[in-house]
């Protein structure tokens, strides 16, 4: 049972919180990093929350951004994104636990950024707890930041990329204000899983989070999951029409939050008949996502990729990685990988990839007596995270080190495997989060040492930037797979010698 203590205070440039002793670890939730996105400021720049007199309660967890919790009825996904929006103006806030603010100082500190395909996910989901972070000698921030419609969608007269912006103005104040929760402000690593790793690795590129942070550590995350605002323009108009108002600023001002919730369910859906593949003739987010970040702005001024091969956030160390079977969360549960025929498959590629029918057969479509839909999960798997990822850490001309997630979840009768989201709770050291009839790790906790190891290694590379395998570079493609504990040679993709940004 925890053991609470009597509330602890510490000091911001805002003011003072008051947060709560737990188990040793001092916790402040829900501090508010920017002024409430409502009224007059909703659509516009993150501005500094005014300051406050007294003391900030900061002893629960705060609202978070808008979003609708999809029904997932084989899976519970609450442990890893949340239960869904938590109402409440002050929903720019974070979450602090360190091992303590009298005594510590010059501590490493980690910033956590959510997934969620930027619609959805929170900051306060139970797996992304950071009491063993703080435990092991780790300040561990975790921040919500505003999705979908409110935070990544380029109406015309509204700034693009809001909810990047949100994140720069969150590490912002981390710089400004760790010191006083015992962290070190120049030794910072952000962290991040899916969407926030995407959103981080277009961060490492961007000329205003620079200096913001020491080291990055992508999950599932790389720096291809971009689109032009050209694009992105084709959501604008699609949402105006179904919430029946003007595709301007002033237009979406004029629609409620819930409406906008409802307007983002029906574009996202697969019915849409939304084509979202770019001047390349792809769809970056294959069909997972109608809203990416846009590039072309000063939040992001040309595609990551090739910001990367200019030199930029070579000063970054990083640590990339992707998991062996990605694509199992979404294709196992529902059913597709089992069910889905050869011709469903190509016509399901096909509406986000030219070349469909080459790419499957490349994969092995008809060749192995398995399911069109196995085939297909197997090459988006490559085409949605693993490639693109080994693309980044090859661009990316400071050190890198990339690891695999193999470890396969028994949920599902083994089937999901190591799927996506899979490495959460063992970086966390959350494992009881996830576990039980529906989690993700199956019904059982998994045996506690590859939590501590892999929670290990990213710790020790937020402490100094080492990692116990050699860099990732274009000859040797070092990747250390975490279950089996070793590095060796990255494994060979059909895709590579066609894939294109």
């Amino acid at each position: 049972m925890s053991n609470a203590s009597a509330p602890i205070i510490a000091n911001t440039l805002s003011g003072r919180v008051r947060g709560v002793t737990i188990d040793g670890v001092d916790r402040f939730l829900g501090v508010p990093y920017a002024a409430a996105p409502v009224g007059p400021r909703r659509f516009e720049l993150p501005q500094p929350h005014a300051p406050w007199s007294g003391e900030w309660d900061a002893t629960a967890f705060g609202p978070t951004a808008p979003y609708q919790l999809r029904d997932f009825p084989t899976l519970d996904l609450v442990p890893l994104v949340g239960s869904g929006w938590v109402q409440g103006d002050e929903c720019l806030n974070l979450n602090i636990w360190t091992p303590g603010v009298r005594d510590a100082a010059g501590l490493p500190v980690m910033v956590f950024i959510h997934g969620g395909a930027w619609v959805g996910g929170a900051g306060s989901a139970p797996a992304q707890d950071g009491t063993s972070f703080a435990r092991n000698g780790v300040v561990c921030v975790t921040i919500n930041y505003r999705l979908g419609i409110e935070g990544f969608l380029p109406i015309p007269g509204v700034p693009t990329n809001l909810g990047l912006r949100d994140m720069i103005a969150a590490l912002e104040w981390v710089r400004g204000n760790i010191a006083g929760f015992g962290g070190n402000p120049d030794n910072v690593t952000v962290f991040g899983e899916s969407a926030g790793a995407m959103s981080i690795a277009d961060l490492v590129v961007s000329p205003l989070a620079k200096g913001l942070f020491r080291r990055a550590i992508l999950q599932s995350g790389h720096g291809s999951m971009v689109r032009s605002v050209r694009t992105m323009r084709r959501v604008v108009d699609r949402i105006a029409k179904v919430l029946d108002v003007r595709a301007d600023a002033a237009g979406f001002r004029s629609a409620s939050l819930q409406a906008g919730l409802d307007a983002q369910d029906v574009v996202q859906a697969p019915t849409s008949g939304l084509d979202m593949r770019g001047e390349n003739g792809r769809d970056p987010a294959y069909g997972l996502s109608k809203f990416l970040p846009v590039h072309g702005d000063d939040v992001i001024p040309v595609p990551p990729l090739k910001a990367l091969a200019k030199g930029a956030g070579a000063e970054v160390d990083l640590l990339i990685g992707t998991n062996a079977e990605e694509m199992n969360l979404y294709f196992v549960p529902t059913g597709v990988k089992a069910k889905l025929g050869r011709f469903l498959a190509w016509f399901l590629m096909s509406r986000t990839e030219r070349g469909a029918l080459g790419i499957l057969r490349r994969y092995g479509l008809g060749q192995r007596g398995e399911t069109g839909g196995a085939t297909l999960t197997r090459a988006l798997t490559d085409l949605v995270f693993r490639w693109p990822a080994r693309a980044y850490a090859q661009a990316h001309q400071g050190r890198t080190h990339f690891y695999e997630m193999d470890w396969r979840s028994p949920a599902m009768g083994g089937e999901l495997g190591a799927c996506h989201a899979v490495d959460i709770p063992f970086v966390f050291n959350t494992l009881a989060t996830a576990a039980g009839p529906k989690g993700i790790l199956g019904p059982t906790v998994p045996l506690q040492a590859l939590a501590d190891r892999i929670h290990g290694i990213w710790i020790d590379f937020a402490r100094d930037g080492s990692a116990p395998w050699p860099a990732y570079d274009a000859d040797t493609r070092q990747v250390y797979r975490l279950a089996e504990g070793r590095a060796g040679p990255d494994t060979d993709f059909p895709i590579a010698a066609t894939w294109r940004e």
